[in-house]
């Protein structure tokens, strides 16, 4: 690993170099931060990652395209259906097929059921940093439910690999949709107890209020996005701005902040798990009949009835899952919104079974260049909150 010279030079004669990290829990991963400090003053500081990295970019290109989906998971695992979502819609993009809307759906529901998991985790290790123990409960009973659902749909709790191109693996069980009508029910009056618990705690909003200043200008030169880029002020989200996978027939509200300090960026994020449910209250409420991935059979395999039935369905299910699909000779890129941000996929393809390039767009790694803006100037202690409401996985950052 670099040593502290060659990332940055001393500003003062006397101040100290720290690091926190790449052992610390609320880096929330091996990060590590090495801080110049003038007492408890931050003068600057610097993230150094690289403990993680998995390779998996390059991976992914000597794998065929159904099966970089388990890749999809594993990088932001907190989000993985957003993250099958992306994939799923840039190999879309260059194979030119159409999803049906049954399929649209669904996915529109299990990515805001990960985003509403995800904030969750977020806000429950949020609160453990700065010492607040009791919503960490209340939030983590709420995603158990959630990863319930994500069992019930595809067998696995955490990375699903359920959205793959040219539809679902399979359609939702017929338990899933009272079992989501449920939780729905009690979702709001769990983030009611949550926010009567947070929103106007002294502690917290001395720990938040004005802490960690991001302005919009800032936010737009670093390219953030997602919670810290509207908390900022910038109304921008994809999912309004740029709709997929039908999010333009949902009436939701995009919150927006004003000031861009760590209580901004709660905020935006406890109105957006609400405007999820009501996304998702949405969708099953108007769930469309019909197939739960596409009729070309070029990239999706028979129904299971033929495959009993014909040898002919069989060589192709065999053949399209031993050898996968061709796309075309192209280009694409497809870009969801996270729940961090954008969160996007560029692919090459170059006529064979496997992608050229498979590069991602991760929101995780673009928005964490914003610490070394946020933290200057402000105590040590301020650093936990700053870190915390960036809300990253190191599993996105270092792939």
């Amino acid at each position: 690993m670099p040593s502290t010279e060659t990332i940055f030079e001393r500003v003062g004669e006397n101040t100290m170099i720290v690091n926190m990290g790449p052992q610390h829990p609320s880096t929330h991963g091996v990060l590590r931060v090495i801080t110049e400090l003038d007492g408890e003053t931050i003068v600057q500081c610097k993230c150094v990652i690289g403990y993680l990295h998995t390779g998996m970019e390059k991976e992914a290109e000597y794998q065929q395209y159904l099966k970089c989906v388990p890749m999809t998971d594993r990088m932001d695992y907190l989000n993985a259906n957003g993250n099958n979502l992306a994939h799923a819609l840039a190999v879309e993009q260059l194979l030119g097929c159409e999803i049906p809307k049954r399929a649209q759906y669904i996915r529109v529901i299990l990515a805001e059921l990960s985003r509403i998991a995800s904030h969750l985790v977020w806000l429950g290790t949020h609160a453990l940093d700065m010492g607040a123990m009791t919503p960490f409960f209340y939030t983590f009973q709420q995603r158990e439910l959630i990863l319930d659902l994500f069992e019930m749909v595809s067998g696995v709790r955490m990375m699903p690999s359920w959205i793959v191109p040219g539809g679902l693996r399979g359609d939702i069980p017929a338990e899933f949709e009272p079992r989501l009508r449920a939780f729905l029910k009690e979702f709001n009056t769990e983030m009611d107890t949550l926010e009567g618990l947070i929103n106007e705690n002294p502690i917290w909003k001395e720990r938040t209020y004005d802490v960690g200043i991001l302005s919009a200008e800032d936010a737009l030169s670093l390219g953030c996005s997602g919670p810290i880029l509207r908390a900022s002020g910038i109304n921008w989200d994809l999912r309004k701005d740029k709709p997929y996978s039908s999010y333009e027939d949902f009436n939701f509200s995009v919150p927006v902040g004003r000031t861009g300090d760590v209580y901004d960026r709660y905020l935006v994020r406890m109105v957006e798990l609400r405007e999820s449910a009501k996304i998702i209250q949405q969708a099953i409420d108007g769930l469309p009949e019909g197939d739960f991935r596409t009729s070309d059979r070029k990239i999706s395999p028979p129904p299971k009835p033929e495959i009993d039935e014909s040898m002919e369905s069989l060589i192709h299910h065999f053949k399209l899952y031993t050898e996968g699909f061709r796309p075309p000779v192209g280009e694409a890129y497809a870009a969801v919104e996270g729940s961090k941000g954008e969160l996007g996929f560029y692919v090459v393809s170059d006529g064979t079974n496997r992608p050229y390039r498979w590069h991602e767009r991760p929101s995780s790694f673009m928005n964490l260049k914003s610490l070394e803006v946020l933290a200057k100037g402000r105590m040590i202690a301020d650093l936990i909150a700053i870190i915390g409401s960036i809300d990253i996985v190191l599993g996105e950052i270092d792939r």
